[in-house]
């Protein structure tokens, strides 16, 4: 059975919820995954903790987090393409992210080595 759109984009968002608690220790408060022709974007809400918001109040806590966080993510960067791959079929080119310290949320963006969206 032909996976759809919506299914496979629910079993990508499931899976990184999965990771960010096996692999961060905690995971975020709501994942949204979203299939753009070659490459899948997430948005990860409610990333960060109450201390981390705190610390962020100043810039050398905020630059302290953010480079934190991301070292952690970009640790673990080969878990979740390999994820992406097993799911999409298709290789991960190349991988961003990045955090934002007001609103708590992270994106991801998975650029795919084909056009996904054209083929569900």
């Amino acid at each position: 059975m032909i996976k759809t759109k919506g299914v496979l984009e629910a079993e990508i968002s499931k899976v990184l919820t999965h990771w960010e608690k096996n692999y961060l220790g905690r995971g975020s408060v709501s994942v949204k995954s979203d299939i753009l022709r070659d490459m899948v974007v997430v948005v990860l809400k409610g990333v960060l903790s109450p201390a981390e918001y705190s610390v962020c109040q100043e810039k050398e806590g905020l630059l302290s987090v953010k480079k934190m966080r991301n070292s952690l993510v970009e640790s673990g960067v080969e878990e979740i393409k390999e994820v992406i791959v097993n799911l999409t079929g298709m290789e991960v080119v190349s991988f961003y992210t990045d955090l934002s310290t007001v609103t708590g949320e992270r994106i991801m963006v998975f650029k795919l080595s084909d056009d996904l969206q054209s083929q569900l």
